[in-house]
Order: structure tokens, then sequence, then C-alpha cells
């Protein structure tokens, strides 16, 4: 939270300054539309034949040598036939199954001339009147249940799995993950990048309905409902945070003026503990190298340095890795940058047991190209294809999994003004880059911790300028956060905010961590205003007393200033009730 960059557009206009979080630095149903039968039913269609010099956004279907497949992710100049696998593979495409086939001649045996003979030595009347009844009671219970079998409604709030056909508005999706639509938020398979247009509902439930022809249809779709209410809570407890908590980033691959801190010395005032940072190279792998005796020569060995990470999380703290910085350039522009950064990111959570992860991308790490416009459906390769890696990584971990984003105010609240380099393509690309991020990651994202500090002045949603420091600031930008805001060039479209659950407030732990420091008297005021609702001058748009908590770079610089921020709002949390 101490480099800084400067734009030149954002400067003449806001004055705003960049600055780094640190200091050192999709079975894919895929698979398969149950196949019936040739003699049922023909091949499926053919999509449209791909294109090299096409770019498909996640979802789009094309063929290619008789196979349907779907895009994953945004991708292009990616043979299909050489470069599909599984939902969550890494690769950027999915195979449907063939097309086009030629079944046809296969029906004409089916009604063989067989039957014929048999009504023949017999009077014609006696086979009249017999097949007469029969299909009469056939109609009735096919009208109700036929349309959607064995579909599940989808309904805001609900829970559905990687592979899950659903239907919505007459149409069905396919789930690519496992995800809760939290109600509220204006999710739905049309929105994002969760669902895929398309999918073949299970014909397993057709038989029931059959015994009982008129009263049963009524009661069969009832029990599509009972999953709606049970998953909405299901999110916040389990990743076993406290109702309010102190988060803070320990130096571990550097050292600075703060010193370096031992895991078995960080305090117990922390209840996440974020290590910093892991960087990448060129092609999307992730490495997590520890500081070196020379730097921080009282370093434990990697032994201890895992016991002791054990040992926070039998005390019941939660120990993730962060990933960028300041001085880190993190960009998934391939769909093998993909496929390598979940792959290396796994494997660090693997190798020291951790309990998430961190994304922290500053500088250029994320940025909006001309046209993208839509935060519901981003269309920037960097963007499109870290959403598609931390849905995979967050899918394989489940629901237990942390996940952090740490970004400036540069990259979100700023997006109330200016979104990506806007309609003549002269504002920073940057400008509120990690909206379509959050937005698509929402129901999996544990917390939002915005630097709210190292910026220039940001237009709140009162439509004023608040300057990084104070009470203010920190009041205006969290409601932003909270309360959501027209995105800026996009047609009108509000981002929708968190839950107060999510969201973090993030500050220095003292002036030597980064500019803007804001006293502890002013954060408090801040606090009392936003979840008591005592305020004396930015007024937030709702009162929200489950706010979660606090957020700070960083662990060692609060250590080396006395402990100014972990005792004072440890202490105020403790007293409200945590």
């Amino acid at each position: 939270m101490q480099t800084r960059i400067q734009s030149t557009l954002i400067m003449a206009l806001i004055g705003s300054m960049l600055a780094g979080c640190g200091g050192g630095s999709q079975d894919s149903l895929a698979g398969s539309q149950k196949q019936l039968t040739r003699s049922i039913k023909a091949a499926a269609a053919c999509y449209a034949a791909w294109n090299s010099s096409t770019a498909y956004s996640g979802g789009a279907n094309v063929s290619y040598s008789g196979v349907n497949y779907t895009a994953a992710y945004w991708t292009q100049g990616n043979n299909p036939s050489t470069s599909n696998g599984k939902a969550g593979s890494g690769q950027p495409w999915i195979s449907d199954g063939t097309c086009g086939g030629t079944p046809t001649p296969t029906p004409t045996p089916t009604p063989t001339p067989t039957p014929t003979p048999t009504p023949t030595p017999t009077p014609t009347p006696t086979p009249t009147p017999t097949p007469t009844p029969t299909p009469t009671p056939t109609p009735t219970p096919t009208p109700t249940p036929t349309p959607t079998p064995g579909c599940v409604t989808w309904v805001s709030g609900g829970t559905y799995t990687a592979g899950e056909v659903v239907l919505y508005n007459g149409s069905t999706y396919t789930a690519l993950v496992n995800q809760t639509d939290t109600a509220g938020t204006g999710w739905n398979p049309t929105v994002g990048s969760l669902f895929k247009a398309g999918g073949t509902c299970s014909p397993t439930p057709t038989p029931t309905p059959t015994p009982t022809p008129t009263p049963t249809p009524t009661p069969t779709p009832t029990p599509t409902p009972t999953p709606t209410p049970t998953p909405t809570p299901t999110p916040t407890p389990v990743n076993g945070l406290p109702t309010h908590a102190l988060v803070g980033y320990l130096h571990s691959s550097f050292s600075n003026g703060s010193g370096y801190i031992p895991m078995t010395s960080v305090s117990n005032n922390w209840d996440v503990i974020a290590l910093a940072f892991a960087d990448a190279d060129s092609s999307g792998n992730i490495t997590f190298t520890r500081c070196s005796t020379t730097d921080c020569p009282n370093l434990e060995s990697d032994a201890a340095f895992k016991s002791a990470i054990q040992a926070k999380q039998a005390a019941g703290k939660k120990v993730i890795i962060s990933i960028g910085g300041a001085n880190g350039l993190v960009q998934l522009t391939t769909a093998a940058s993909v496929a390598n950064f979940v792959s290396s990111v796994e494997k660090i959570v693997d190798t020291w047991g951790l309990d998430g992860i961190d994304i922290d991308f500053e500088n250029q790490s994320l940025s909006l190209n001309a046209g993208d416009s839509d935060f519901t459906k981003p269309t920037t390769p960097v963007v499109v294809n870290l959403i598609s890696a931390l849905q995979q990584i967050t899918s394989h971990y489940g629901s237990k999994f942390i996940l952090t984003m740490a970004p400036e105010t540069f990259f979100v609240q700023l997006g109330y003004s200016f979104y990506g380099p806007g309609p003549n393509g002269s504002a920073d690309a940057r400008s509120g880059a990690f909206l379509p991020v959050i937005y698509a990651m929402r129901s999996q994202l544990t917390l939002l911790m915005v630097q709210d500090y190292n910026s220039g002045p940001i237009t709140g949603l009162d439509n004023q300028y608040h300057t990084m420091g104070g009470a203010d600031f920190l009041e205006a930008m969290t409601d932003m956060e909270l309360a959501g805001f027209t995105v800026a060039n996009s047609g009108g479209k509000v981002w929708p905010g968190l839950r107060p659950d999510q969201v973090v407030i993030g500050i220095p732990a003292n002036a030597n961590a980064g500019n803007g420091y804001p006293s502890v008297t002013d954060t408090e005021t801040a606090l009392d205003c936003l979840m008591k609702g005592i305020c004396s001058g930015y007024k937030p748009h709702q009162v929200t007393p489950n706010l979660r908590g606090m957020m700070t770079w960083s662990i060692n610089w609060d250590a080396y200033s006395n402990y100014s921020f972990s005792v004072p709002y440890k202490a105020y949390f403790a007293a409200y009730g945590n």
C-alpha cells in the first residue's frame, strides 16, 4: 500500500493517486445431452461453424467437423477439436456431442408392415375401437409434465450444482459451476457467466405422473421450490468467520522497515491472516516464495511456518494467500494462462494447507477494452479469464473456501464516474475494472476489502467529492459498496451492493503504511455512523450493524506502532457485541 501510479486523465479530473497493497514488492454437461436411441430421435442440429478469426464469449455455441461445442469463456483462434475438455478443465471449449447425423433411415424399419396382417384375419371393427380408448388418456398427462421433464425452475436464492439444467422464462440453462444465486442481487441464468444457454432435462420424472392422469400433475411440481429458502442463509456462517473480523496482511515474501514477524508471533487479535504475496509470471503461473534469511534473519523454517499456520487454524483463525500486491502483475490473457493460474494457486493452497485466497490485483493487472461497457457481460479477456479461473478454484474447494478481494477505490468506486476507457476512449481503461469480477463472483465472495487510502478524491452517491483520511471518506466509500450504484457509460445499469457481512473497511495501520491514514477517532466515528446510524455528516443509505469488520496493511506495521490498529478495533467490536 505504498507504490504510486498516476493516471493523466484521472489526475486532471479527480486527482486520483493509485497505490499498491504491498510494501515489497467447468462433467461437463458437455457430455451430454442424454442420447435417445436412433430409432426415436435424430442427431442434434449443428450450430454455426467455428471461425478462427471470430472472438467468442463464454456460452457461445459453434460446430466443427460434425461436433457441437460451447465456449467455456472468452476465446479466439482456439480450434474446438483440439482445445476442448470437461467443464473446469481450463480448456476454452466444451464438447456438446456430435451433430448433423443421418439417423433418418432408421425409423423406416420401425413402422414395418408387420402389424398389418393382425387386423386382416379378423373383422375390421375389432381393432378400430381398441386403439380409440388407448390414446385418449395419454394426451391428458402429456401437456402438463412434458414441457419441462425433470427440470427445476430457476428461482432467486436457489442453490445449483455444476451441470444441473434449470428452466427460466421458458428456456433451459445449464449451470457451469456450483453456486447459490443470492436473492435480491439481480442474478438470473442470462446474467454473467454462471450458466450457459441450453441443456436437456432428465426424462426420469416423466413416469411418475403417468399412473394418475389428471390430479397428479398439480402436486408434481410442488417439490421444486423446496430448495429455494434453504440455501439463502448458508453462505454467511459456513466460512467460520466471527460476526465482526479483523483482517491483516503479513509480510511473508519480503521484509521492509517494519520487520519480519514469525507466524507464531502474530497477535491473536487477527481473524484472517493474508500472506503477502504470491507472484505471477507472464504465463499465469503463481508462485509463493518465502522471505530469504538474508532479508529476514528471524525467518522460521518451512516446517515451523506450516505448523504455526495449523495452530492458528486450530484457534479459529483463517490463513489465506494474497496474490498480486503493489509490485505484482497478473494478467490471464489466454486459456493456457487460466489453466496455469488455477493449477498453481491450488498447489499453493494445498501445500501450505490454506483456507483461501485474496485477489489483490493492482497497477496494470486489470483494465477494460474499448466497447466493454456492460459489467454484467464483460468481454475483455483478462477480466473474463480471471472470472473463469476464480469460478474453477472456488468450485473445486467448495463453500468453506475463503475468497477475498482488496482492490483500490480506483477499480471500484471510481466506476460511478468513469468506466473503462469510456465512449471516447479517453479515460483510464482501469477505471472500475474490478466491478465485473466482483459482480460475477458475488455468490462466492467472502470479503470485499477496498483500500480506502492511497486514493484521490472520489465522487460519492451524494455526487460530492470525498477525500481520504477522515470519517466522511470511509462512510461514503463503504456506502457505495453496500448500496450499489449506477455504473458510468453502462446505459444506466446498476452494480448491486453487497451484503454487509461481505464488506470490510480497509485502512493503513499507521501513517507509515499508507497515505490517507484516518485516526482511530475518525474511524470509530465512521463505524458508529455505518453500524449504529449515529451520523453527523454523510448519511449512508442504510444502517448495517453486521458490517463484517476492518482490514489493514499490515500486521507488521501494526506491531511496529505498538498494535495501534488491532487493539482499539478489536475492543470496539468486542464492546459492540462481536
